[in-house]
C-alpha cells in the first residue's frame, strides 16, 4: 500500500484519554466484570424533561432544515440574557455563535491563532484538547503551571512571565478541568492588568463549569473586564450545568473583530447546528432551573464525600476541590506512576479513573477523579482503591 501524504499537523494530533478509558471499561463491563466509572467528565444526570420535550416538540413542528450558521436568533437572545444574568455584562445576540459543542469553540480560537512561529499558552494540568490543538496548528505550546500550592488556581505572575511578543493567545478555564481549581477574583483581576501590555494577545476563556463553584464562592468571568473584551473568547455550553453532553450543543461570546471570523468558519465547517437541538437549548436557559440547582448540591455533597475518603487511602491526599465536579489527588505517597495507578485500578480493582499526566506535563504524581457518580459508587470505588493499595506495592 502506498502510503498518503498528510499534513503533518495530524501527526501531532492528540487524544482525550478519558475516552479510552472510558471505551475499556466498557469492554470490561460487556465480559461481566463489576466497573465503578469515575473517569468520564459527563453529569450522571438526565437531561431535564422539559428540555427533551422541547426538542421533541421542535421535530414535530418542522424544525428539519438548516438555520443561520451562528444559531438560531431566539437561541442567541436566551444566551444574551443568561450573560447579562450571570455576569452582570451585556453582550449583543450578534456577538453569540451556537456551536455543536464546547470543544468547537476552543478549536476555532485556536485555529484562528495559531501557526508556527507563535505562542498559545494554556493551563496545565488542563483539558487534553488544549495542547493538541495548539500542536496541530504548528504554534508552540507554552504551560502555564497549575499547581496544588495554589489551590490549583492559575498564578498571574508566573502566567504573565510567559508572555512575550511571540504570544498569540492565551486559554483559561475556571473552574477548571481536571483540577476543580477556581482562580479567585484577585488573581484575575492581576492577570487583567498585566495584559494591558499586551494588548495584541487574545484570550480564550473556558467557562463551561461556570455553574459549579461551592463553598459560597462565585464565579468570576473574564467578560467582567470592559478592558479585554475586545480580545476576549468566551466558551460555554448546555453539557454540564444542564447534563446535555450527548446534545453537542455550546455557545460562545466573540468580540466584535472576530465575529465574521468565525461565521466563515462555521459556514465553511459545519454549516448550523442541530435546529431540534437549538430549541432544546431555549427551554433549557428559560425554563425551570431546579434540576440545576439540586445536581450542584448533589455535586457538593460528593465534593465533600471523595474529599474525605481519598485523603484516608495510603499514600494518597487531596486537596478539596472548589469547582467543577472533578478531585486531583496527589498519589505520591504510594510509590506508583500515574498512569501505571490508573491502569492497575481498571483492570485490577474495577475503577475507572484517568492519570495525571493525560491532562498535561504537569500532571504526573496525580489522578483526576470524576465525582459525577453516585454516593454509594465512589464509596465503594474509594474502598476497592484502598484495598488495592495496601496489597499492592508500586511498580
Amino acid at each position: 500500500m502506498t502510503p498518503l501524504r498528510t499534513i503533518a499537523g495530524f501527526d501531532r494530533i492528540g487524544e482525550e484519554n478519558a475516552f479510552a478509558v472510558l471505551a475499556r471499561a466498557q469492554a470490561l463491563a460487556a465480559q461481566g466484570r463489576d466497573i465503578i466509572n469515575l473517569g468520564i467528565g459527563q453529569p450522571d444526570f438526565r437531561t431535564p424533561d422539559h428540555i427533551v420535550e422541547a426538542a421533541v416538540k421542535a421535530l414535530r413542528d418542522g424544525h428539519h432544515g438548516y438555520t443561520p450558521a451562528t444559531g438560531i436568533l431566539p437561541l442567541r437572545e436566551a444566551v444574551a440574557r443568561r450573560t447579562l444574568e450571570t455576569t452582570g455584562v451585556g453582550v449583543s445576540p450578534d456577538n453569540v455563535v451556537i456551536v455543536p459543542g464546547g470543544k468547537v469553540t476552543m478549536f476555532a480560537a485556536i485555529l484562528m491563532f495559531g501557526e508556527p512561529g507563535v505562542d498559545i499558552l494554556y493551563p496545565d494540568p488542563g483539558f487534553p484538547i488544549y495542547r493538541s490543538m495548539i500542536e496541530f496548528t504548528g504554534a508552540r505550546p507554552v504551560p502555564i503551571p497549575i499547581r496544588e500550592e495554589n489551590g490549583f488556581a492559575f498564578s498571574a505572575e508566573e502566567a504573565l512571565a510567559l508572555v512575550t511578543p511571540e504570544t498569540r493567545l492565551v486559554i483559561l478555564n475556571s473552574p477548571a478541568n481536571p483540577t476543580g481549581g477556581v482562580t479567585p477574583r484577585e488573581e484575575v483581576e492581576r492577570l487583567v492588568r498585566g495584559l494591558y501590555a499586551w494588548p495584541d494577545v487574545a484570550i480564550l476563556s473556558d467557562e463551561i463549569y461556570d455553574q459549579m463553584v461551592y463553598d459560597g464562592a462565585g464565579h468570576v468571568s473574564l467578560l467582567a473586564y470592559e478592558e479585554i473584551r475586545d480580545r476576549l473568547i468566551l466558551l460555554n455550553g448546555w453539557s454540564k450545568t444542564w447534563a446535555m453532553t450527548g446534545w453537542r450543543l455550546g455557545w460562545s461570546v466573540w468580540p466584535d473583530q472576530l465575529v465574521d471570523k468565525i461565521r466563515k468558519l462555521a459556514v465553511n465547517a459545519w454549516s448550523c447546528v442541530n435546529a431540534p437541538a437549538q430549541y432544546a437549548g431555549i427551554a433549557a436557559i428559560e425554563g425551570p432551573q431546579d434540576s440545576v440547582a439540586a445536581m450542584v448540591a448533589a455535586f457538593d455533597r460528593r465534593r465533600r464525600i471523595v474529599t474525605e475518603l481519598l485523603n484516608g487511602l495510603p499514600g494518597v491526599t487531596c486537596t478539596t476541590p472548589k469547582g467543577a465536579f472533578y478531585a486531583f489527588p496527589s498519589i505520591s505517597g504510594t510509590g506508583w506512576r500515574a498512569k501505571a495507578l490508573a491502569s492497575a485500578l481498571l483492570e485490577d480493582a474495577g475503577v475507572a479513573l484517568i492519570g495525571g499526566p493525560d491532562f498535561g506535563l504537569f500532571g504526573e504524581g496525580y489522578l483526576r477523579v470524576s465525582y459525577a457518580n453516585s454516593e454509594a459508587n465512589i464509596a465503594s470505588a474509594m474502598e476497592r482503591i484502598g484495598l488495592f493499595l495496601a496489597s499492592r506495592e508500586g511498580p
